[in-house]
């Protein structure tokens, strides 16, 4: 793994360039996507124009409980994606649903470029950096799933976790099981009155993290109701793309 500094200068891009046989360029960050069918709304892992920066996908074909429950039979596909973003250039992957933490260990063996396949590869920083008093509240597609098991695979354990599972409401339900229309409005109001009862019933919630790769278009909307820190995939994005595409700062003193 080898990687040029951004070309910030007509000097710089003047020069003389060698590049590896490659059909395309300027993808840092890979996504591997599950196929699945339904309004993706800006500020969603799967809709493009949620970044500042370009973004490439690799698309793989499975029943999204499969991952939910992490089976095995389709480890060697998610493997495969990653070689091919690996091979296409990007310096980071990305997974675009929160079980895909079940591979994490898997994935990041298996290339040569940093690995954070899920939402909850940020749980061991969010303790690190609320008081050991508070308790971070995960908002879940299903819930169930996140269990002992999964988090170990990210580092991390169900100490001071309150999950709640959201995949249940009606509102959710175009997401959850692939249709064509979706209530916006209802699920906005939706979450937030999910988030602010779960407040309400844990008043040592310090931070919400956003376990599905779905729900950040709703993070502004959640934080607005609670008034707590939210986390989700594109707060993890933002900060792994600026770990692999450092730039040169501008200003005065």
């Amino acid at each position: 793994m080898e990687w040029k500094s951004c070309l910030e200068t007509t000097e710089e891009i003047n020069g003389i360039h060698t590049t590896p046989p490659r059909f395309t360029a300027g993808f840092a960050i890979g996504i591997i996507a599950v196929h699945l069918v339904y309004p993706k709304l800006p500020g969603n892992v799967a809709n493009a124009t949620t970044y500042p920066f370009p973004v490439v996908y690799r698309e793989v074909n499975f029943e999204i409980e499969q991952l939910f429950a992490g089976d095995l039979t389709i480890k060697e596909d998610i493997i495969q994606a990653a070689k091919e973003l690996e091979a296409q250039g990007v310096r980071a992957i990305i997974g675009a649903c929160g079980y895909f933490a079940h591979f994490q260990q898997d994935v990041k063996e298996a290339v040569d470029v940093p690995v954070f396949l899920s939402s909850l590869c940020q749980l061991p920083i969010i303790k690190t950096g609320i008081s050991e008093k508070k308790k971070i509240a995960v908002l879940a597609a299903s819930g169930d799933n996140i269990t002992e098991e999964l988090l170990k695979k990210v580092g991390t354990d169900v100490s001071r976790l309150i999950v709640k599972n959201i995949g249940s409401l009606e509102s959710f339900s175009a997401i959850r099981y692939g249709r064509l229309t979706l209530d916006n409005g209802r699920l906005i109001k939706d979450l937030c009155e999910v988030a602010v009862k779960l407040k309400e019933e844990h008043p040592d919630i310090g931070a919400i993290l956003l376990e599905c790769s779905d729900l950040p278009p709703y993070a502004k909307q959640i934080q607005a109701a609670t008034g707590l820190p939210v986390f989700d995939f594109n707060t993890m994005i933002d900060m792994v793309y600026h770990a692999v595409v450092q730039k040169t700062y501008y200003g005065y003193f």
